[in-house]
């Protein structure tokens, strides 16, 4: 790197507007391909994806059940819909969202982000949790602003991948926070919560397993700070809600009021990712 680009980019850092201008201008000096399609980028646009993936990211916009959020495949006459897992054991949150279902492009999305290093693509999804949350935040009136709190990596696996990933989403919701009036803002506590012991990945493990696996994994680590706050609990997909439940049974403990969870991507075998079937089918 010559003097004068490190010059610029430490110029770039420090000036928002700036590093857009020389990621655009970068873009399209030495084009690089796009993440998911692999399609030449003219633009630096959503942390390496080109517009038409991104643009493909779809929102969830069907029936789905009140309280977890899982996606329906059938049409519900009740708003106050409960899927069968919400009947038969009530969840520690009080409302689950996600931005979207587990599959095709988002899901693509989310692996790049989680295996392949990409900080910046996190906090651009990040910013897709908005409109999940403006779905449910009429429904929860306050004054105070809401705490944003990223569901913890055990410190060892955050050494292991350099970042948590749900940390990089509750980062891209807070700025898309900031930049739409007249909602109710947020606050970002990283470290409110800590995981405890390291947990088996809870892919591959069955409902109970997952309960299990994640039991008594986490711990606020500073209760006062929760005491009748309304909490945004932030990850990057949801399954059972497993992981999800314990963590927001921690934050109810601390005192935490209400505990919403925001996910980006919501998988359900009611939408299997039928692209990634063909794959391994095609593989074998």
């Amino acid at each position: 790197m010559t003097l004068d680009s490190a010059h610029a980019q430490s110029l770039a850092a420090k000036t928002p507007l700036l590093r857009q201008w020389l990621q655009s201008v970068m873009a399209v000096v030495f084009p690089s391909p796009c993440v998911l399609c692999h399609g030449e980028l003219t633009a630096s646009l959503a942390g390496g994806l080109c517009a038409e993936c991104w643009s493909g990211l779809e929102c969830w916009s069907g029936s789905l059940c009140f309280r977890c959020g899982l996606p329906l495949a059938a049409i519900v006459d009740s708003p106050r819909f409960l899927c069968a897992d919400c009947r038969l054991r009530e969840p520690h949150f009080d409302f689950a969202r996600s931005y979207g279902v587990y599959a095709g492009r988002l899901r693509a999305a989310v692996l790049q982000l989680k295996f392949h290093r990409r900080e910046i693509l996190g906090k651009r999804l990040g910013r897709l949790l908005l409109d999940p949350w403006l779905s449910l935040e009429s429904d929860l009136p306050s004054r105070d602003a809401t705490l944003i709190i990223p569901v913890p990596l055990h410190r060892s696996r955050e050494r292991e991948r350099g970042y948590n990933q749900a940390e990089l989403l509750a980062r891209g919701l807070l700025g898309a926070m900031k930049k739409r009036v007249g909602i109710r803002q947020g606050r970002l506590e990283q470290r409110a919560v800590s995981r405890t012991h390291p947990t088996l990945p809870q892919s591959g493990l069955s409902l109970q397993g997952r309960s299990e696996n994640v039991r008594k994994a986490f711990e606020v680590v500073n209760p006062e700070l929760l005491r009748e706050r309304d909490v945004i609990l932030v990850d990057d997909v949801m399954t059972t809600g497993a992981t999800a439940s314990a963590c927001a049974a921690a934050l109810r403990r601390a005192g935490a009021r209400r505990v919403v969870v925001l996910t980006l991507a919501r998988a359900t075998p009611q939408f299997p990712d039928v692209s990634a079937v063909s794959a391994r089918w095609s593989a074998t």
